[in-house]
């Protein structure tokens, strides 16, 4: 299908759109020595928008980004890992305002036109003098080659860097569309937990950003959840270089670009479910016949959140019933004699009660790494999707000795 709309997957991650350059370095704020600061920049400055984590306590990077992406000119994204200057008072923030100072000193534009993000140990202070020290060789290091080091440097307990991009053929030309993400454990909806960049070098207005990030989030990073824990940082920005000179304002253009920005975050949200911490299964939650769309994604969230039912993903237990139960208690209307499951290809309940046989072609299905649960309510014709993971004997171990 993406295709026909002229879609097609291409390399580059976050700096396949032109205007949009990378870099990382070692700072040693990680203990393991491994890459832990990048820094994107946009030239000529980028339009921009953003959508943060739900969570009242937020880290000093996300109030800084909610007080200039969207405000004006966006030229730079400084990211560092192993510390998420979350929890840290007035110091945390008075860090991450002189980072993005030096940051703007080095590129010669505003300060305000800085921004950046931080991931990892919550409540200790930002080594502030070695990353300032490490800026220098960020600046001459930018490359419109850098993406896969940036993806790198932004990892924490992810096992390999997320990034994906595609080109998308526009009626007046084609644009470029990339990011990266990161993200493997404290994953829940609202927003799902990560950071994740995305650039395109089309030409898209501020407000019809910020409209479609919302709706492209809505429908991919917070619709996939691990462990039920929203994090202190997450963060998604969208920067338009506009180097292509192809508008995007409305019409074919915008659902063309709109359709590609989906498949972006998508792929980006479902990398992060994969790479999760000690996950051995990828479910697709699907609810159908519900009363409306909000008891529709009520009921999916449910049934992705249940522990029960993460704890059968992983033993690759046929208890079935606690779909249903975890549907029931939702607060989404069902009718209990209507009512089905689907499990991958095999029919396990119609009309409220089991299909014959169900279990024997069951077993090989629940062995399958990713497959998919459709779970029919019978009062309605709402839908809405969650993707979800099981919850390991590794994901407790990863959690129980975490530290950066």
């Amino acid at each position: 299908m993406n295709e026909k709309i002229g879609i097609q997957t291409i390399q580059g991650g976050v700096c396949a759109a032109e205007g949009v350059s990378a870099s990382a370095v070692t700072a040693g704020i990680k203990e393991s020595g491994r890459p832990d600061m990048t820094l994107i920049e946009f030239a000529p400055p980028a339009r921009a928008a953003g959508v943060y984590t739900r969570n009242l306590v937020c880290a000093a990077p996300v109030t800084l980004c909610r007080e200039r992406v969207g405000k004006g000119a966006l030229r730079a994204i400084l990211v560092n890992s192993g510390n998420a200057n979350a929890c840290t008072g007035k110091a945390g923030m008075a860090d991450a305002h002189r980072l993005c100072r030096e940051v703007a000193a080095r590129l010669k534009c505003a300060e305000e036109e800085i921004v950046m993000s931080s991931t990892g140990l919550i409540g200790a202070p930002l080594p502030v003098d070695k990353m300032v020290a490490a800026l220098d060789m960020l600046v001459s290091d930018l490359s419109g080659d850098g993406g896969a080091a940036s993806a790198e440097a932004i990892m924490t307990t992810d096992t390999h860097p997320k990034e994906y991009a595609v080109s998308i053929e526009l009626p007046d030309g084609t644009v470029r569309l990339g990011g990266m993400t990161k993200g493997a454990g404290m994953i829940a909806p609202d927003m799902a937990t990560m950071l994740a960049y995305i650039t395109t070098d089309a030409d898209v207005p501020e407000n019809i950003l910020a409209d479609l990030l919302r709706s492209a989030t809505a429908e991919s990073f917070n619709c996939v959840t691990i462990d039920g824990d929203m994090s202190t940082n997450d963060t998604v920005i969208l920067a338009a270089t506009g180097v292509s000179g192809v508008k995007v304002e409305g019409g074919e253009a915008l659902a063309r670009f709109e359709a590609g920005l989906r498949k972006v975050c998508t792929e980006l949200a479902l990398s992060i479910l994969r790479d999760g911490e000690g996950v051995t299964k990828v479910v697709e939650i699907r609810i159908e016949e519900a009363a409306d769309a909000g008891e529709a994604r009520r009921a999916a969230r449910s049934v992705a959140e249940s522990l029960l039912v993460k704890t059968a993903l992983f033993g690759g237990l046929a208890n079935w019933g606690r779909y249903f139960a975890a549907a029931g208690y939702s607060g989404a209307r069902v009718d209990q004699e209507r009512m089905s499951l689907r499990i991958g290809d095999v029919r396990v309940v119609e009309g409220g009660a089991p299909v014959p046989g169900w279990e024997g072609s069951l077993a090989e299905v629940l062995k399958r790494p990713e497959y998919s649960v459709v779970l029919g309510l019978g009062v309605g014709e709402a839908k809405s999707r969650f993707w979800t993971t099981d919850i390991s004997y590794d994901y407790v171990r990863i959690n129980a000795d975490y530290r950066t």
